[in-house]
């Protein structure tokens, strides 16, 4: 009965996020020679629903998931990030047919941090925890149980997992193609999790921190590591070879490593000077991916270039999100503290295509695009989930288009100059021996 009544509440808004065309009051009042064409505003924003309930009120958006079977379902994770405000934590499944309360609820003794579904088993749903525990739900079952979690796993983190992902194997010859769970915490392991036999662990990398750069004029005295580890905060594999993934670490660091090989990097990207809370290839251009961090800053690189290509800054707050369009390959989306910004590179690549600030007061902490449709979905810090529509957005770019973007930026060797109080130590002893 509530989804019938919701589906008559949000009926105009949910035709709106299917792309159908809807006549709203207020065009209806308007005569046709008053009427303002949306096209004529530019690109913007139109707020169609939030997805909230009183459970949520108060609590820390901390992930999302889109369902990979179900477009209309995603999965949300409250649990708050710092370590002073830490309370129980909630995972709720939340419908696009009933946006006033979730399909299902989980509760958790800590916050939890992150959470995936997975391809393969698209329901399950694997969660991630303030304390490093790892769970897998069942989204089929309505009882408030996880069906396997790691407290017991000898191999369980031993400080907050900041993400979770579940990654297709390669598809070899003759063989059945499989999915492993992986994940990474500020103990500065990655981690690979089975669930064949029990749950089983092994880690894929321990994340070393890198020494400063040596034998320059302002070197000063070297001190000793108080741990030879780095926190790892974020992941991303690569699309067109699985065994290959990017790092992002909380000295600001991005490596580049092999599922191969769990003692060495291949390359290592330095650029951020603050953790890097997010890292993610592009889903069109398998050379390039986007990062951002607590220095105000979100970075495109190449792979091939071990320095920002470009660097965007609009803001002075840390950008704690960012999302890469699955429609238009140079589209991307990112959240700070008090707002919310859709870039267009194939438009600008100095100021954000439209830029939001929320009245609300609460801090905008995930982002994330929906699958099927010209909407982002943004979560903030007193646990509601916005859905925005995007409209009057530039025709869809393609793989060309941002090629040249990145070409046109690697070849100039300009991109943007970035001020001298967020350059690392090494860019600035660059400078100084010039």
């Amino acid at each position: 009965m509530e989804r019938v009544v919701n589906l008559n509440t949000y009926q105009s808004r949910q035709a709106l996020y299917r792309g159908y065309p809807v006549l709203t009051e207020l065009e209806k009042e308007m005569s046709a020679n008053q009427q303002l064409s949306v096209s004529d505003m530019g690109p913007n924003f139109d707020r169609l629903w939030s997805y909230q309930c009183p459970l949520t009120k108060g609590r820390n958006v901390s992930s999302m998931s889109w369902n990979k079977l179900n477009p209309d379902l995603i999965a949300i994770g409250y649990g708050q990030f710092e370590f002073s405000d830490q309370k129980s934590g909630l995972v709720c499944c939340w419908s696009l047919k009933n946006p006033e309360y979730p399909e299902r609820i989980y509760t958790c003794k800590e916050g939890v941090t992150t959470v995936d579904f997975s391809k393969m088993h698209p329901s399950l749903l694997a969660v991630g925890m303030y304390d490093g525990g790892v769970a897998i739900y069942n989204v089929k079952s309505t009882e408030d149980e996880a069906m396997i979690d790691s407290l017991q796993s000898p191999g369980k983190h031993t400080a907050p997992v900041w993400q979770i992902q579940w990654i297709e194997k390669e598809r070899g010859s003759g063989e059945e193609v499989s999915e492993k769970l992986i994940s990474i915490s500020t103990d500065g392991r990655v981690t690979q999790w089975s669930i064949r036999k029990g749950f089983e662990s092994y880690d894929m990398m321990r994340l070393k921190r890198m020494p400063t750069k040596y034998g320059s004029k302002k070197e000063k005295k070297v001190e000793a590591f108080i741990s030879r580890h780095a926190g790892g905060m974020s992941f991303d594999f690569q699309q067109r070879d699985t065994n290959i993934y990017l790092a992002g670490t909380e000295e600001g660091h991005i490596h580049k490593c092999s599922c191969s090989y769990n003692e060495q990097y291949l390359d290592s990207f330095v650029g951020h000077t603050g953790p890097v809370y997010r890292v993610k290839w592009s889903p069109d251009d398998p050379d390039v991916f986007l990062s951002c961090s607590a220095d105000w800053s979100v970075r495109l690189w190449h792979q091939e270039r071990f320095s920002p290509v470009l660097t965007f800054l609009s803001s002075t707050k840390p950008v704690y999100d960012v999302a890469w369009s699955p429609k238009s390959a140079t589209v991307f989306a990112c959240v700070t503290e008090n707002s919310v910004e859709v870039w267009d590179l194939n438009m600008s690549t100095l100021d954000p295509l439209i830029k939001s600030n929320p009245t609300s007061g609460a801090k905008q902490t995930t982002v994330s695009f929906s699958r099927n449709s010209d909407c982002i979905l943004v979560g903030d810090s007193e646990g509601q989930v916005t859905v925005y529509q995007m409209r009057s957005m530039p025709a869809h770019a393609d793989l060309e288009m941002l090629r040249t973007v990145v070409e046109t930026n690697m070849n100039s060797g300009l991109g943007q100059e970035v001020p001298d109080f967020m350059k690392t130590e090494e860019e600035l002893d660059d400078v100084g021996e010039m």
